[in-house]
């Protein structure tokens, strides 16, 4: 089960478009996933038109069963969303000793998911703590302008930051550029910048799309709302390239374990 953080410091940077149409991408190839939603604003169920008894809060706080709280979405995905309420989660965590584990605590027995995509606010609260310490990777969009990057380096270095304080060892694994115009040439130098400097996790750019605005007002993922526009296919495309890690990570743990084996025997011997 790979558990994905969705998370930027910078506001406006994507990463609730990126983490609805990654989950329901995924999904759609057969992935099964759940979306939990850590920003107090809870753009998630705003953008899907959702409404839920029980939710994250209530997990946190409340001591919830993960199955009171977690509801079905669509063929493959569940959700575990938020609402207002989890801005008093953030204060009442922040007075518990080893609050940043609490979510990890919680989901320790979740089984049958491939994925967890988890939507981090633009904030390095005690909730984004909590979602890094139980997340394996991190994806950080990020705007193709001069805020952006400037942006980027300083998530990267507190990510780094937290995984000393808190022994975790999340990995951003991924960056993807957001709101690319090819015509633009701010967009063009920056996603210059990306690429010399992050070109081994950098994924494609995820072009300006009027469709990916337009989606949110009627409540679905790009997929539902438009899959033959521009959003989708660039939503895809970061879809296939993550099943591809997902390949490339399952070939590397083999070769090291034929490696291990192999120096076993050697030693052995």
């Amino acid at each position: 089960m790979r558990k994905i953080c969705i998370i930027n410091q910078k506001g406006g940077a994507g990463k609730t478009t990126t983490s609805i149409n990654l989950a329901a991408g995924l999904s759609r190839n057969d992935k099964k996933v759940l979306m939990i939603d850590m920003d107090p604003q809870g753009n998630i169920g705003t953008s899907l038109h959702l409404d839920s008894d029980k939710d994250i809060h209530d997990l946190l706080v409340e001591n919830a069963d993960p199955a009171e709280c977690i509801r079905p979405l669509a063929k493959n995905l569940d959700i575990l969303s938020s609402k207002e309420t989890l801005t008093k989660s953030d204060a009442i965590l922040s007075r518990k000793e080893n609050s940043q584990f609490v979510l990890s605590e919680k989901l320790k027995k979740l089984k049958g998911y491939d994925y967890v995509i988890i939507d981090a606010s633009p904030s390095l609260s005690i909730l984004n703590q909590n979602a890094l310490v139980y997340a394996d990777e991190a994806f950080i969009p990020v705007p193709t302008d001069y805020l952006g990057y400037d942006a980027l380096g300083k998530m990267i270095q507190a990510i780094l930051t937290i995984n000393h304080v808190f022994g975790s060892e999340t990995k951003v694994t991924k960056i993807v550029p957001t709101m690319y115009d090819k015509r633009n040439k701010i967009c063009n130098e920056f996603l210059d910048k990306l690429r010399n400097k992050y070109y081994d996790i950098l994924a494609e750019p995820i072009r300006v799309n009027a469709k990916l605005k337009e989606a949110p007002k009627f409540g679905k993922s790009i997929f539902s709302h438009d899959k033959k526009s521009r959003g989708a296919k660039d939503y895809m495309q970061l879809v296939k390239s993550v099943i591809n890690d997902e390949k490339k990570m399952k070939s590397l743990t083999e070769e090291v374990m034929k490696e291990s084996v192999k120096a076993a025997s050697v030693s052995a011997s």
